[in-house]
């Protein structure tokens, strides 16, 4: 059984915090997809959002995208995983503008294997 909770409490139609973690046989959902201001599940989507995909202002997750993101692959302005795309990249593989990482491509470069991209208009 999966875990469903949403609170009361609103802002601007979109819950404070929602948890849908685990299959739901009630709406046949395999993974629970929670959407709020925090939102932690399977599928995330929130200002704050956790979870195995999360997309949010803050994400954290195995797939992470937004502004700050910290997870297995992340894409944002500040990345951070194994594989991290962003303005600033830090990972395993790093690739934006400024990065530090294992294998890293990018304008501002720090790591044992990388390569500089100029970026000219």
């Amino acid at each position: 059984m999966g875990i469903r909770h949403t609170s009361a409490a609103t802002i601007s139609g979109f819950p404070i915090i929602s948890i849908a973690v685990g299959p739901d046989p009630a709406t046949q959902e395999w993974r629970g997809h929670a959407r709020g201001i925090i939102a932690v599940g399977d599928t995330a989507v929130g200002i704050i959002a956790v979870g195995g995909f999360a997309r949010g202002a803050v994400a954290v997750g195995g797939v992470a995208i937004g502004l700050i993101s910290v997870g297995g692959a992340a894409l944002g302005l500040l990345a951070v995983g194994g594989l991290a795309v962003g303005l600033i990249a830090v990972g395993g593989i790093a690739i934006g503008y400024s990065v530090i990482g294992g294998l890293v491509m990018g304008q501002h470069v720090a790591g044992p294997v990388g390569a500089k991209i100029s970026i000219t208009p």
